[in-house]
C-alpha cells in the first residue's frame, strides 16, 4: 500500500520508536466489526446466528455491543442485516458513542451524524426514551442515515439536513448531550479506501481544523449546562485532534476536558479514532430557565388537520396490540402527530415542531393515507416486535421475502408482521392463503 510521503514523514515524527510498528499494521487485513441492535433482538440470540455463519465473534474491549468478525465473511448479505439486528462499523469507531455515556430519556444530539454509526449506537442505548437528533449537512448523506435509523427500528429520532449555525440558533442550550464525530482528513480510513489517501495533503488537514472548530462552537452553545459534549475523528493529525480539543477548552472556559483517547492501529484493534469527552458546567438555575422557556416558545407549533384519521384509528384497533396502541394514541394526545404531504410521523417526545428545518425524517414514520385508506409504513415495522401486533408470522425463507415474493399463509386477513428470528423485517398483506409481499421496492434483492 502506498502512502503520501507528507503523512509517512510526519507520523514517523509523531510516534518516535513506534512508527515501525504502525507501519507494519497497513501489511495486514484491515479490521471488521459490527454491534448488535438491543433495540430488535437479544444479544444471546444474535451471537448464535451470527457464530453459526462465521465462527467465533470477538468481543470489542471499548464498546459492550461490538464484535470483531472475520475479513473474508460477508454480514451485510445475511437476512438478519436487513432486519437491523445489527450495524457493520469499524470497531475504533464506537468508542466515541460509548465515551458519551447515553442515559434513556436524555436529549441528544448527533451533530455530524452520516450514516449513523454512532446515531444507531445512541438510539440502542437509550432505548427507545428520550430524544436523538441526527444531523447531516449533506443531502444525500442525510438521506442515508435516515435509511439507516429506519433499518435499525428507531422510534424516538428525528434526522435533519441542516447547518451547525441554523440548529444552534433554533436549540440554544438545550440538549443533555452532544456528539460531534467531524469532518476530517480520514487517516484512520487509508486502509480500506483509496480515495481517502488520494485526497489526502498537509494543506487539508488546516482545512478541516478550522471547519471542526466552527462547529465545535455551535455545539458548545448547544449544550445544557451540566452537559457532555464528545469530539471525535477518524485522524491521527494533532492538528484535529489535541490542538482542538486545548482550544475548545480556552475559547470555552465553561467546558473541562474530562478524558480523551487516541486509538492507533498497531496499539489497539483498529483502524484508528481519537475521541475526546467535555463536561460543560452548570449555570445559574433561574437564568437556565429563562432559556428553556424560550425554546419551548419557539419549538410550539401550529395545529395542522391530520387527514384520514378514521381509517388509521381503525388500523390501529385492527391491526396493532393494545400496548402498541397506547405508545401511538399517547403521542398524539400530547399533540406529537405530524403530517407531511400524504405520510404521518409520530414526533419524539421533547421536540414539539420541525417548522422551518430541513427535515429529512420526522420522528418515526406511521405510514400514508391514500383514499380513505391507511398503508402503514415500512418504518413502522421496523420498529415493531412481534407483540406488538395482532397478527405476524415467521419467515421459512427470508430471501425470498426480501426478493419481493408472495409467500403462502392460513387463514389469516389483512396486515401481519413479517419476522425473521423474530425481528421484523417489514410487512405482508394476506388474502385467501397468500401473502402480499410489501417489502419496499428500492431495497428488494435480484
Amino acid at each position: 500500500m502506498e502512502l503520501p510521503k507528507a503523512f509517512t514523514d510526519r507520523m514517523k515524527e509523531q510516534l518516535g520508536a513506534a512508527y515501525t510498528d504502525f507501519l507494519a499494521e497497513y501489511k495486514k487485513e484491515r479490521v471488521c466489526g459490527l454491534r448488535y441492535n438491543p433495540l430488535k433482538i437479544e444479544k444471546e440470540q444474535l451471537l448464535q446466528a451470527l457464530c453459526k455463519e462465521f465462527g467465533t465473534l470477538e468481543e470489542v474491549p471499548w464498546a459492550e455491543e461490538g464484535y470483531y468478525y472475520p475479513a473474508n465473511a460477508h454480514p451485510g448479505k445475511l437476512p438478519l442485516h436487513e432486519a437491523g439486528a445489527y450495524y457493520i462499523q469499524e470497531p475504533s469507531a464506537m468508542i466515541a458513542a460509548a465515551m458519551l455515556q447515553p442515559q434513556p430519556g436524555e436529549k441528544i444530539l448527533d451533530l455530524c451524524a452520516a450514516p449513523g454509526g454512532k446515531s444507531t449506537q445512541i438510539a440502542g442505548r437509550l432505548q427507545g426514551r428520550g430524544l436523538l437528533v441526527s444531523n447531516e449537512i449533506i443531502p444525500q448523506r442525510a438521506r442515508t442515515l435516515s435509511r439507516n435509523i429506519e433499518r435499525m427500528g428507531i422510534r424516538n429520532a428525528v434526522v435533519l439536513n441542516e447547518t451547525p449555525q441554523r440548529l444552534a440558533e433554533r436549540f440554544p442550550l438545550f440538549f443533555d448531550r452532544v456528539i460531534v464525530d467531524a469532518p476530517c482528513s480520514g487517516e484512520g480510513m487509508f486502509r480500506k479506501d483509496i480515495e481517502a489517501r488520494g485526497e489526502w495533503s498537509m494543506e487539508q488537514i488546516a482545512v478541516c481544523a478550522a471547519r471542526q472548530r466552527d462547529i465545535l462552537s455551535q455545539a458548545a452553545a448547544m449544550l445544557k449546562p451540566g452537559g457532555t459534549l464528545v469530539y471525535s475523528t477518524c485522524t491521527f493529525a494533532p492538528q484535529e485532534n489535541e490542538q482542538n480539543a486545548e482550544w475548545l477548552v480556552k475559547e470555552y472556559p465553561q467546558l473541562t476536558l474530562e478524558a480523551s483517547e487516541q486509538l492507533l492501529p498497531h496499539e489497539k484493534r483498529g483502524e484508528g479514532h481519537y475521541a475526546a469527552r467535555f463536561l460543560k458546567e452548570k449555570a445559574d438555575q433561574a437564568a437556565y430557565c429563562d432559556q428553556a422557556v424560550g425554546i419551548k416558545k419557539r419549538s410550539a407549533g401550529k395545529k395542522k388537520l391530520i387527514p384520514g384519521m378514521e381509517a388509521f384509528q381503525m388500523f390501529l384497533q385492527e391491526y396493532l396490540s393494545d400496548r402498541m396502541q397506547r405508545y401511538i394514541l399517547d403521542g398524539i394526545q400530547e399533540g406529537r402527530l405530524t403530517v407531511f404531504g400524504e405520510r404521518l410521523y409520530l414526533l419524539p417526545s421533547g421536540i414539539m415542531s420541525l417548522d422551518g428545518l430541513k427535515t429529512e425524517r420526522a420522528g418515526l414514520e406511521l405510514g400514508c393515507c391514500k383514499k380513505n385508506r391507511f398503508e402503514p409504513s415500512h418504518a413502522l415495522a421496523m420498529a415493531m416486535q412481534p407483540d406488538d401486533v395482532r397478527q405476524w408470522m415467521e419467515l421459512v425463507e427470508p430471501e425470498r421475502y426480501l426478493r419481493g415474493e408472495t409467500m403462502c399463509c392460513g387463514g389469516e386477513k389483512g396486515w401481519m408482521l413479517v419476522t425473521v428470528r423474530g425481528c421484523s423485517v417489514g410487512w405482508g398483506k394476506a388474502a385467501q392463503g397468500v401473502v402480499k409481499n410489501h417489502y419496499p421496492k428500492g431495497l428488494r434483492r435480484e
